[in-house]
């Protein structure tokens, strides 16, 4: 299959073909000069398209890396047969991932979105920064060595709020503890509509109404089925009221229903 029927087979918009149009010119350029090539950062969405596209093309050796073990916005890249995976990742030549951390004082509570819209407010585009870890005090930000040092220098404030920032090697990172709460749970089957009224504590109706209004994702994609099957290890999302992850499925009860096991981020 070429270039051109791959795109035609799995892209859904203009938007998506642009973006598996240039990670499969990365994935040329790693095969033909057989060096290291990288996309930009990726949000979940997209890294789930990616993984279709390497599907389709049968499974080149790549990698997803976002600067630490569990990161949501993460590059893709892609492998010369000479190089290891864990090789790439500590070359600071070849992967091209950087961190720097933003520090203030005064104790001014900074968000995600003060740190994003300085960012963006500098022309940079979403693709060239990875995740921003915000704390007290600080902030780690993720990005791509082409703009790091740009960053360093002339990131100067967020909000109202002056910074500093420094170049940060990866593994000082300090990413956030991962907070979830279990919910054990019992459904007569695993449709979408089941496991979001067990996930998100509602109605069974006021899942199916959530679905159909297009506000669940499934592994990162919007679905619209209300009696879409949900697997194990699956990815349920709702806007305005979080994610939550199938973390297991049990066996039938006395009453015939099924045990599940789900972990909600809070």
């Amino acid at each position: 299959m070429n270039k051109t029927e791959l795109l035609n087979k799995l892209a859904r918009d203009n938007g998506e073909r642009l973006l598996l149009a240039r990670a499969l010119d990365k994935l040329e350029l790693a095969r033909q000069r057989n060096i290291p090539a990288c996309t930009g950062f990726l949000s979940p969405q997209e890294r789930v398209s990616v993984e279709n596209l390497l599907n389709a093309c049968g499974h080149p050796r790549h990698l997803f890396f976002g600067g630490y073990e569990g990161a949501e916005r993460t590059v893709c890249a892609f492998l010369p047969d000479w190089q290891e995976a864990e090789d790439w990742q500590g070359d600071g030549e070849s992967c091209p991932v950087r961190a720097l951390r933003c520090t203030w004082s005064g104790g001014q509570k900074l968000t995600h979105r003060d740190f994003l819209g300085s960012i963006l407010g500098m022309g940079l585009d979403r693709e060239k920064v990875g995740d921003l870890l915000v704390a007290d005090g600080c902030c780690d930000v993720l990005a791509l060595e082409e703009v790091a040092d740009f960053l360093v220098f002339h990131m100067e404030q967020a909000g109202r709020v002056k910074l500093k920032c420094s170049p940060l090697p990866l593994d000082r990172l300090e990413p956030p503890a991962v907070e979830t709460r279990t919910i054990r749970d019992t459904v007569s089957s695993l449709r979408l509509d089941a496991m979001a009224a067990s996930g998100f504590s509602l109605s069974r109706g006021k899942a199916a109404d959530l679905i159909a209004s297009g506000r669940v994702q499934l592994n990162h994609r919007e679905c619209v089925k209300p009696d879409h099957a949900v697997a194990q290890g699956d990815v349920l999302s709702c806007r305005g009221l979080g994610k939550c992850v199938l973390t297991e499925v049990g066996g039938p009860s006395k009453k015939g229903r099924i045990l599940i096991v789900l972990e909600r981020y809070v």
